[in-house]
């Protein structure tokens, strides 16, 4: 039974996660100021303090709602497109602490955020513009391929948003359109955060990520599409 959606929250919960967001997103202020003062300054300052507030994330998890994480020890590398299932919030702040600055195709209005966004775009966030149609995309590339050139390893939520755990929707259109046209392999990550951290009042538990293997360059795009499906969901049971 998916957990996100069984009896109502214990008293543990609410308390655990009152901790939680008083102490992670209180520390998340100082630093995105903290951030916006050395962003003048060059070099890599401000995005060693975007690992630093992922890694915050995920120490506040750990010793604040009892979540532990399985299975991400892997070596990630450049000219890679990884294509990951997005359950809740916890994977996406999650990705500075586990890729070397990842690039990240993210929503456009989230670098709408004041303060955030302008160091989400600096850091290396692709705006997603699906209003846009094929001119957003080619922007996408664009910028895709400037940070890949960079050995920057790339990162998608083919599913183009978060979705409860459990279900399995198809992928969005562009995610083959990138593939094809990037000509990047791509590793598929299940991630199984829905049922602890998808909701007001978290819980304790064990976030799994599964690593598929990798998919080559150049498959049609109904192949692509089903085996990067069929493994982004290898948790979902």
């Amino acid at each position: 039974m998916d957990r996100q959606h069984d009896a109502g929250p214990r008293l543990p919960d609410v308390l655990r996660s009152i901790a939680f967001y008083t102490v992670f997103y209180g520390g998340t202020v100082l630093q995105v100021i903290a951030a916006l003062a050395v962003m003048p300054l060059g070099g890599n300052r401000y995005r060693q303090m975007v690992r630093v507030w992922s890694s915050w994330h995920r120490a506040c998890a750990r010793n604040l709602l009892g979540i532990t994480v399985e299975g991400d020890s892997f070596a990630a590398r450049p000219g890679v497109l990884y294509a990951i299932k997005h359950e809740s919030f916890f994977e996406a702040i999650d990705l500075p602490h586990m890729y070397p600055l990842p690039v990240v195709f993210a929503k456009e209005q989230l670098l709408r955020i004041p303060l955030w966004g302008a160091i989400g775009t600096r850091y290396g966030l692709i705006a997603v513009d699906r209003a846009r149609g094929a001119s957003a995309l080619r922007t996408m590339l664009a910028e895709a391929r400037r940070w890949t050139a960079d050995g920057r390893p790339l990162i998608i939520f083919p599913e183009g948003t978060r979705v409860p755990h459990g279900t399995q929707p198809p992928l969005q259109a562009g995610f083959a359109g990138l593939y094809k046209m990037l000509g990047l392999p791509v590793v598929p990550v299940a991630v199984d955060s829905g049922p602890l951290y998808h909701r007001l009042w978290k819980r304790s538990g064990t976030i799994r990520y599964r690593f598929g293997e990798e998919i080559p360059p150049g498959l049609p795009r109904e192949d692509i599409e089903a085996r990067v499906h069929a493994a982004i969901n290898v948790l979902n049971a």
